[in-house]
C-alpha cells in the first residue's frame, strides 16, 4: 500500500471528540463481552481497534449503533456530545446510515440477495434524504462510479451474487457513504479479499475519507486483526483482549514500543520461515503435466439451446511435489488455484494432460486401488466450520474415514487411533463427544487436520487453511503443520493468497493468473527477484517484497 497515514492525526475541535466511549460495558446474560472501555475519536481521525476473535471488537462497534439484541449496555456512548444510550429507537434509526454508517465484514451476507445493489443503496438515500427515486438512482450510479466499480450504469442493476468479492465490498462502501456520514465503522472490511483487491479497498477508503474529512470531518473506526493494514491506514490504534482495552496510542508508538504483553504477542505473531531442505533423492509423490480443466457454459441467445461453450479454468498447468516438500500455489480469487487442487485430488475431471501419483496416472486407479488412493491423498479446506458436520461428534468426524479405509479395526482400536491423532494436533480425549460449534476457529482447524491425518496420507492438499484465522492462531496452525510434515515426511500442496504464509511454509511456489502458472520456482528466489509483472504486483500489494 503506497499511501501512509498523515503524520499528525486530526484531534477534533473545541466541541470535543466526535465519538467518546466512557466506561462502556456490554454483557449477554452472565457473560461479560466488553469491560469498561474508554476511547475517543476526533473529527477526521482514523482509529484502529485490534484484537483476536472474541476480544470484543465487533461488539463494541455494534453497541455504538445500538444493534445488539438482548445485551445489557452500561456506561456512555457520546456522539457529537449526545449520549446514544439515552436516545429512543426512533432517534437511532435516524442516525444509522445518515450520521453513523457501517461496513460489515462479509458483504455477501450483509447485502440482500433478492434486491439489486442499486435498489439497496437508493433505499438508504430515499429514507434519509427524502429525495425522489430518480434522484436516488442518479446518486447511486455516481457513488458506484466514485468507489471504482466499472460500468456503474450497468452494475446498478446487478444482484449481489453477480458481483465479485471486491465489487460487493465496493458496493457496501457506496451504501455506507450514501448519506455522507460523520462516522464510518469498518468491521474487517478487507479480510476475505485478495491482496491486490485489499490494497485497492484501503486506498479507496483513504481517498474517500480524505475527501469527506475536508467537508464534514468524517472519522473512521477500523476493526481488524490485520496489523499490516493498521500500520498503513490508522492514526491511532487501540488493542483489545478479552473485552478489555489493554493499550492505545499513536500507531508508530504502539508498533515500535508496545508496552502490554498481549500487544507484543500480536506484533510477534507473524509467520516465521521453518522450512527444512528437501533431500535431492526424495521421490516425486505427485506430478501434473500440461493439465487443463474446462467447464461447460451456456452460450447466449438461440445458439445456447443447441450447443454449449466452455470456460478454461486451468490452462496447461505443470507442477511436481516431492516427499517432505511444500509447493505453494498463489494467486487471486478466480485464478484457478482451487480447481487445480480438485484436479490433483482426482475430484475434478481434466480436459487435457496427465496427473500421476507416485509415477502412476490417476485415471488408471480403479476399484479398491482408487479407494486406497483416497487415503494417501487428503485435503484440509479453508473453512472448517462448513467442512465439519455440525450433527456429528468429533469422534465420529475424525474416525469416519477409518470405517471406510481401515475396516479391520474394531471400535476400541478406532477410538484409540482417533485419540492418538487428536493428541498429535494438540487436543485430548475430552473433545470426543463434543460438536464443532463448541470450538474456536483454530481448534476446528486442528480437528480438520486430525481428520486428514488419521488415515496416514502421503500428501496433503491445504486450501487456504489459515486465511480465516487470527494472526496468533494462524501462527500456531502453521507451526503445527510444519512439525507434522517433518514428523511424517508429508508432501504439501499449500494454496493461499497470503504470500507471507507461503514465504514461511513453502520450498517452491507456483503463481497462477487466469488459470495459467505464469511463474514458478524456489520461494526465496521468486520473492527476491520476481520476473513476471503479475508476481511483482502481488508482492507489492502484500508488502512481502
Amino acid at each position: 500500500m503506497s499511501t501512509a497515514p498523515t503524520s499528525t492525526a486530526p484531534q477534533g475541535d473545541a466541541a470535543g471528540p466526535l465519538l467518546s466511549l466512557e466506561r462502556l460495558s456490554v454483557a449477554f446474560g452472565e457473560s461479560q463481552a466488553v469491560h469498561d472501555v474508554t476511547l475517543a475519536i476526533g473529527r477526521g481521525e482514523r482509529v484502529a481497534l485490534v484484537g483476536e476473535s472474541g476480544s470484543g471488537k465487533s461488539v463494541t462497534a455494534l453497541s455504538i449503533l445500538r444493534l445488539l439484541a438482548d445485551a445489557q449496555v452500561s456506561g456512555a456512548i457520546r456522539f457529537n456530545g449526545e449520549d446514544l444510550l439515552a436516545k429512543s429507537e426512533r432517534d437511532m434509526r435516524g442516525l444509522r446510515g445518515s450520521e453513523i454508517a457501517m461496513i460489515f465484514q462479509e458483504p455477501m451476507t450483509a447485502l440482500n440477495p433478492l434486491y439489486t445493489i442499486g435498489e439497496q443503496i437508493s433505499e438508504t438515500i430515499v429514507l434519509h434524504d427524502g429525495v425522489s427515486a430518480a434522484e436516488a438512482r442518479r446518486r447511486t450510479v455516481a457513488l458506484l462510479d466514485r468507489t471504482g466499480i466499472a460500468e456503474p450504469g450497468k452494475r446498478v442493476n446487478s444482484y449481489p451474487h453477480q458481483l465479485s468479492g471486491g465489487q460487493r465490498q465496493r458496493a457496501m462502501i457506496a451504501m455506507a457513504l450514501a448519506c455522507r456520514p460523520r462516522l464510518l465503522l469498518a468491521d474487517e472490511p478487507t479480510t476475505a479479499l485478495d491482496v491486490t483487491i485489499r490494497e485497492q479497498i484501503v486506498e479507496l477508503l483513504l481517498e474517500l475519507q480524505r475527501d469527506e474529512a475536508e467537508r464534514r470531518g468524517m472519522a473512521v473506526l477500523l476493526i481488524t486483526h490485520d496489523l499490516n493494514l493498521v500500520r498503513h491506514f490508522a492514526h491511532r490504534v487501540a488493542v483489545m483482549e478479552r473485552g478489555v482495552l489493554v493499550e492505545s496510542g499513536p500507531v508508530e508508538t504502539i508498533f515500535t514500543s508496545p508496552q502490554h504483553p498481549y500487544t507484543q504477542r500480536l506484533l510477534n505473531s507473524r509467520p516465521e520461515r521453518t522450512v527444512v531442505p528437501v533431500l535431492p533423492i526424495s521421490p516425486v509423490l505427485l506430478e501434473a503435466r500440461d493439465v487443463s480443466v474446462d467447464f461447460r457454459t451456456k452460450l447466449p441467445g438461440f445458439a445456447g439451446w443447441f450447443r454449449a461453450g466452455h470456460f478454461r479454468a486451468v490452462d496447461s498447468a505443470t507442477l511436481a511435489v516431492r516427499q517432505g516438500e511444500t509447493l505453494g500455489i498463489v494467486g487471486e480469487s478466480g485464478s484457478g488455484k482451487s480447481t487445480l487442487a480438485m484436479a490433483l485430488l482426482g475430484l475434478q475431471r481434466t480436459s487435457e494432460g496427465t496427473i500421476e501419483f507416485q509415477g502412476r496416472a490417476l485415471d488408471t486407479f480403479q476399484g479398491r486401488e482408487r479407494t486406497a488412493l483416497r487415503s494417501d491423498m487428503q485435503v484440509v479446506f479453508q473453512d472448517p466450520f462448513s467442512s465439519l458436520s455440525p450433527r456429528q461428534t468429533i469422534e465420529r468426524i475424525v474416525g469416519e474415514g477409518l470405517g471406510v479405509h481401515r475396516p479391520q479395526l474394531d471400535a476400541a482400536a478406532r477410538r484409540d487411533k482417533v485419540i492418538s491423532v487428536l493428541r498429535e494436533v494438540g487436543l485430548d480425549r475430552t473433545v470426543l463427544q463434543r460438536y464443532p460449534h463448541e470450538f474456536s476457529g483454530g481448534q476446528r482447524q486442528r480437528i480438520a487436520i486430525a481428520r486428514a491425518l488419521v488415515l496416514e496420507p502421503r500428501i496433503l492438499i491445504l486450501d487456504e487453511p489459515t486465511s480465516a484465522l487470527d494472526v496468533s492462531i494462524q501462527q500456531q496452525v502453521l507451526k503445527l503443520l510444519s512439525s507434522l510434515q517433518h514428523r511424517h515426511n508429508l508432501g504439501f500442496v499449500f494454496i493461499s493468497h497470503d504470500l507471507a504464509v507461503i514465504g514461511a511454509m513453502a520450498h517452491r511456489v507456483a503463481v497462477m493468473q487466469n488459470g495459467s502458472i505464469v511463474e514458478a520456482g524456489d520461494v526465496e528466489q521468486i520473492f527476491a527477484e520476481p520476473s513476471h509483472p503479475y508476481t511483482r504486483r502481488l508482492l507489492k500489494a502484500s508488502k512481502v517484497a
